[in-house]
């Protein structure tokens, strides 16, 4: 059973959020040598998403006229919250938050433009190796898990019922925990295994307090996991400024794509002072050995519609969700094309 519930979160914030769309504009400034300034608010701070740090670093969007400025919300609904009130131009997180804020009545929706990552980017730990696991050991077990209604919990449970567990009676998922904490937690608690994003996943296992046994990208396949969002209103009137940033991310993903892992823990490195670059290219190897970064940032229809499947399943869908309404590929087709 789940030791916590929270289905009823998304419709409490997303009444705030839409609340704030009378109050925000959609303003695009001047940095003061000439450069577009653009607050980008990201869901969290992680090697997961690596082209975007390697994007900043090698000078990518100033090359395409970005001043940027990366916020990191801390979650998918603070991010939304940024880009509706306006705080931010762009968002990163998630694409089931435009869905959800789309399900509560926006007239000016949140609107895929770019994604980024193609797999899930946690991975399943355990309190030793497990040469041999199967999702059914999980029966009777018990799980540190994520938020109700975001990615990492709903692939989570996708997977499970993908290999015929019930999420609610067949094991314990503890939800109490808050994102980016459960693998602290997991040092001092009786759970059984814990859902963790890198580095957290890797450190358990140097620290000798855990080991991967299992990754939810390899076993969700492929899923629009993370993608960048803005409002429909500033796609409208700033279309310049949304290509050249779609332009600086596909450039991002050619030199992941194009690079070792050691080199681009060198480049990324000034984003994860705390992390030593060995093991940065660790975990950077983990991700591209997975095929979790895209080679470029068009959103397909069939990856949508699994999305949705993945929401509907987790009960999250209300009604069907237009895909032509949350996503457009005009800018990453573009930034594709002036990649080759």
């Amino acid at each position: 059973m789940y030791a916590t519930h929270t289905r009823k979160l998304w419709p409490l914030l997303t009444a705030g959020i839409l609340a704030a769309l009378s109050l925000s504009g959609c303003q695009s400034s001047l940095s003061p040598d000439g450069q577009t300034a653009v607050t980008l608010s990201e869901v969290a701070h992680s090697i997961f998403y690596a082209p975007q740090y390697a994007a900043i670093e090698l000078g990518y969007f100033e090359e395409e006229g970005i001043d940027l400025t990366l916020v990191n919300a801390g979650g998918a609904d603070k991010v939304m919250t940024s880009l509706i009130s306006g705080d931010a131009q762009i968002g990163f997180m998630g694409s089931e938050a435009s869905i959800y804020v789309y399900q509560e009545g926006s007239d000016d929706p949140a609107v895929n433009f770019a994604q980024l990552t193609q797999r899930a980017g946690n991975f399943l730990v355990g309190r030793q190796a497990e040469e041999d696991f199967k999702w059914q050991d999980l029966k009777g077990k018990t799980v540190l898990g994520g938020r109700a209604g975001g990615m990492p919990q709903m692939v989570f449970e996708y997977i499970l019922k993908k290999n015929g567990l019930d999420p609610v009676n067949d094991l314990t998922i503890d939800q109490s925990i808050s994102f980016g904490l459960t693998a602290a937690a997991f040092t001092s608690s009786a759970a059984d295994y814990t859902i963790e994003f890198e580095p957290f996943a890797t450190t358990l296992e140097m620290e000798g307090s855990g080991a991967v046994v299992a990754s939810l990208g390899t076993e969700s396949g492929y899923v629009p996991y993370t993608a960048y969002s803005a409002r429909k209103s500033y796609l409208k009137q700033h279309p310049e400024v949304i290509q050249s940033f779609t332009n600086a991310i596909q450039k991002g993903l050619d030199y992941v794509n194009s690079h070792s892992s050691e080199e681009i823990a060198k480049v990324i490195s000034p984003h994860f002072k705390e992390t030593p670059v060995d093991k940065l290219a660790l975990i950077v190897d983990r991700y591209k050995s997975q095929d979790t970064w895209k080679e470029d940032t068009v959103f397909e229809e069939n990856s949508f519609t699994l999305l949705k499947r993945i929401l509907e399943e987790a009960g999250e869908l209300k009604a069907e969700v237009p895909y032509n309404e949350l996503v457009t590929m005009d800018f990453s087709k573009k930034a594709a094309k002036n990649s080759q």
